[in-house]
C-alpha cells in the first residue's frame, strides 16, 4: 500500500510511505521531484506506479493541475505534463483504465465542474473527455471503471444533491444517462465499488445532514437498480469501502456525532443479499485530517471532504480542524 499527500490541521504534505504487510513494515519514499504538498488530490495505481494528480495546496481557493507518476521500484518521481491538461480542481474522481487515467469533476472555487481529461502515462499526454451529454456539474461524487466504461454517481454541486450519473466510454468517448427507476436517494459522501458485473453505491449523506445506511446495485447492461437489503451497519458518510471478489466490505466513517470504527459485510453474490455487521462500538476522537490513501485493486479513486472556506456555500457534515 502506497500512501502520499494529505493534511493534518497546519501541514499540506508531499511525503509518503509504502506499507508491506507481510512485514508490517514502513518504508519512506522520496520526496525528490515530487509533486507539490496537497490534499483532496486523487491517485490511481497503474500496475507499476501510482499516478497523483490534482487538489488543493492551502484550505482557501488555490487549486492544482499538476501531478506525478512515482514508481515505487525505483523509489522516483516523475511529473505528469500540463499541456492540455484539465483545469485545476480538487475533490474529483479517477479511475485507471489500464492504459489510461480518467479524471473528471470536482470543483475550482465557486464553480462544480463537468469536464474531465485521459491521460496516458507512456505518452505523458492528456486528451480532454466529451463534454456532450456528460452529466452535470458535481464534486463529492463517486468513480468506477467496469471494464470498458467508467460510471460517475452522485455527488453536489453546490446548490444540489443528486441521484444520478452517467457512463463515460473512452473509446468512442460518449456518455449514456444512467437509469433514475429504483435508484437509491440523492447523496454524496458516498462510496461506490465494481464487483465485475455490478456498481454498489452505500452510505453517504445529503445537504441536511442525514447519514444514509442505504444504497443500490446498478447493472449497466440493464441499466437497472436493485436495492440494497436491510440489516445495514448504521447510516454514515466518509467511510471507506472495498470489493473482495464476493462481498463489499464497508468500514468507518462519520454519523454525524461521532467517527465509526464499525462496519459491515455486503453478500451481493447472495440469492438474497444480507449485510453482517461487525460489532457497533463507535468513537468520538478530536478530529484530525488524515492523509490520502492510494487504491489499488477498487477501480475507482473517491475523493475527500475538505475544510469548507467561508467565502464558499457548502456542507460540512465532518468537522475539520483550520490551518
Amino acid at each position: 500500500m502506497i500512501l502520499w499527500g494529505g493534511y493534518n490541521g497546519s501541514t499540506f504534505f508531499n511525503t509518503g510511505g509504502r506499507y508491506n504487510p507481510s512485514t508490517d513494515n514502513w518504508t519512506a519514499i522520496s520526496t525528490a521531484n515530487a509533486p507539490a504538498g496537497r490534499f483532496l488530490h486523487t491517485a490511481v495505481w497503474t500496475a507499476s506506479q501510482m499516478i497523483v494528480w490534482g487538489g488543493s495546496p492551502d484550505s482557501g481557493f488555490s487549486f492544482l493541475n499538476t501531478g506525478g507518476r512515482y514508481n515505487p521500484s525505483t523509489d522516483s518521481w516523475t511529473a505528469t505534463s500540463i499541456i492540455n491538461a484539465p483545469d485545476a480542481r480538487e475533490s474529483h474522481t479517477a479511475v485507471w483504465t489500464g492504459s489510461e487515467m480518467i479524471v473528471w469533476g470536482g470543483v475550482n472555487g465557486p464553480n462544480g465542474l463537468n469536464s474531465g481529461g485521459r491521460y496516458d502515462p507512456i505518452a505523458d499526454s492528456w486528451t480532454a473527455t466529451s463534454a456532450t451529454n456528460a452529466p452535470s456539474a458535481r464534486y463529492y461524487h463517486t468513480a468506477v471503471w467496469t471494464g470498458s466504461e467508467m460510471i460517475v454517481w452522485g455527488g453536489y454541486d453546490d446548490f444540489s444533491f443528486f441521484n444520478t450519473g452517467r457512463r463515460y466510454n473512452p473509446s468512442t468517448d460518449s456518455w449514456t444517462a444512467t437509469s433514475l427507476t429504483n435508484a437509491p436517494s440523492a447523496r454524496f459522501y458516498h462510496t461506490a465499488i465494481w464487483t465485475g458485473a455490478e456498481m454498489i453505491v452505500w452510505g453517504g449523506s445529503n445537504a441536511v445532514g442525514d447519514r444514509f445506511n442505504t444504497g443500490g446495485r446498478y447493472n449497466p447492461g440493464t441499466s437497472g437498480w436493485t436495492a440494497s437489503s436491510a440489516n445495514a451497519p448504521p447510516g454514515r458518510s466518509n467511510h471507506t469501502a472495498v470489493w473482495t471478489g464476493s462481498e463489499m466490505v464497508v468500514w468507518g466513517g462519520y454519523d454525524g456525532n461521532n467517527y465509526l470504527n464499525t462496519g459491515g459485510r455486503y453478500c451481493a453474490a447472495a440469492p438474497i443479499p444480507t449485510p453482517t455487521p461487525t460489532a457497533t462500538a463507535s468513537i468520538t476522537p478530536t478530529p484530525t485530517a488524515t492523509a490520502s490513501a492510494t487504491p489499488t485493486v477498487t477501480p475507482g479513486a473517491t475523493a475527500t471532504p475538505r475544510t469548507t472556506p467561508t467565502a464558499r456555500s457548502r456542507p460540512t457534515p465532518v468537522p475539520r480542524p483550520s490551518p
